[in-house]
C-alpha cells in the first residue's frame, strides 16, 4: 500500500440487519447499474453507485444508529492500512484516514469453513493413529459415503479410501469462547499433539481447502497421494465471530472462509 499508494480489494464488514438500510437497497437495485459482468469463474458482479448527497445522508444517518460493525474478511488489510497511517500520519493526507470496506448484512454473508490436508500421519500407523483420535473422538466408519459434519462438534475424516465421522467426546469440559470453536478443538486434540503441526501458516505439512469446494476435491488430493489425510469442519457462525471480537478474541488460523469476495482491482481507493 505504501509503494502503490492505493488500494484494490475492499476489508468485508458486517453490520446487524436494517429494515431501513435493505429497503434503500432494495429500491436502488432496481436502477440501471454501472457494471453488471461475470468473471471467468462465472461469478456475477453487479455495482450501482450512490453519490447523491440526499442518498449519502441518508446512509449515514442509518448506519449512524448501529453500534457495531465487526470486520469479517480483510484483517490484515485493515491492520495494514492502521500501519500506514501511523506511519504517514504527519504527511497531511486526509485519504489515510480510512480504508476502502464493503458493509454487508449478516444475513447476506455467507461463512464456510476450511478443511484441512495433511501429508503424512507424523509416523504412526494407521491403526495407531485411529486409536489416538479415539481418546477424544467417538469414531464411526462411513466407509465410502461422501459424509460431512452436519453439526458443531462434529469433524470428518477421510483416510485410506474411507471417511469417518468423529464426535468429540469432551464438550462439556471445554469452558472458553476460543476453546469451544471446531478449528481449536481439532487443532489442541489432533493436528497439534498427535500430527506436530504447531505453526498452522507456515508448516509445509498442512494445507486448507475451502468448504465451498466439493468435498470430492479433498478424496482427490489425498487418493492421488499428494496427502495422507484429510479433515471436514462444520462451518462457524456470525456469532461466534461477534463474541470472539467482543471479547478480544482471535481466531485460529484459516478457520473461515467468507464471501461474498468483490474481483480484485474492481474498485480502487487511492491514497
Amino acid at each position: 500500500m505504501h509503494q502503490t499508494g492505493f488500494n484494490t480489494e475492499p476489508v468485508l464488514i458486517t453490520y446487524p440487519d436494517s429494515t431501513e438500510i435493505n429497503t434503500f437497497i432494495a429500491i436502488h437495485k432496481k436502477s440501471r447499474p454501472i457494471y453488471e459482468f461475470a468473471t471467468t469463474n462465472k461469478e456475477k458482479h453487479t455495482l450501482w453507485k450512490i453519490d447523491t448527497e440526499t442518498e449519502i445522508n441518508l446512509l449515514t444517518e442509518h448506519f449512524e444508529a448501529i453500534p457495531d460493525l465487526y470486520i469479517a474478511d480483510g484483517h490484515h488489510r485493515s491492520a495494514s492500512a492502521e500501519m500506514l497511517f501511523d506511519q504517514d500520519k504527519n504527511s497531511g493526507n486526509p485519504n489515510l484516514n480510512y480504508f476502502m470496506s464493503f458493509l454487508i448484512a449478516e444475513s447476506n454473508v455467507k461463512i464456510y469453513e476450511f478443511n484441512r490436508v495433511i501429508q503424512d500421519l507424523n509416523g504412526h500407523t494407521k491403526e495407531e493413529f485411529v486409536k489416538l483420535l479415539a481418546t477424544n473422538f467417538v469414531i464411526k466408519d462411513k466407509k465410502r459415503e461422501l459424509w460431512q459434519p452436519k453439526n458443531k462438534n462434529e469433524f470428518g475424516m477421510y483416510l485410506d479410501g474411507r471417511f469417518y465421522a468423529l464426535e468429540y467426546k469432551h464438550k462439556e469440559n471445554r469452558k472458553g469462547i476460543l476453546e469451544n470453536l471446531d478449528a481449536q478443538i481439532l487443532y489442541d486434540t489432533v493436528l497439534h499433539p498427535i500430527l506436530g503441526i504447531g505453526d498452522l501458516r507456515n508448516d509445509e505439512r498442512i494445507d486448507y481447502i475451502p468448504g465451498k469446494q466439493a468435498i470430492i476435491h479433498m478424496k482427490e488430493m489425498i487418493d492421488e497421494g499428494e496427502f495422507e489425510v484429510g479433515f471436514m469442519l462444520y462451518p462457524s457462525d456470525i456469532k461466534e465471530i461477534k463474541l470472539l471480537a467482543d471479547n478480544n478474541l482471535i481466531m485460529p488460523p484459516k478457520s473461515t472462509y467468507i464471501e461474498p469476495k468483490f474481483r480484485s482491482g474492481l474498485l480502487v481507493y487511492e491514497l
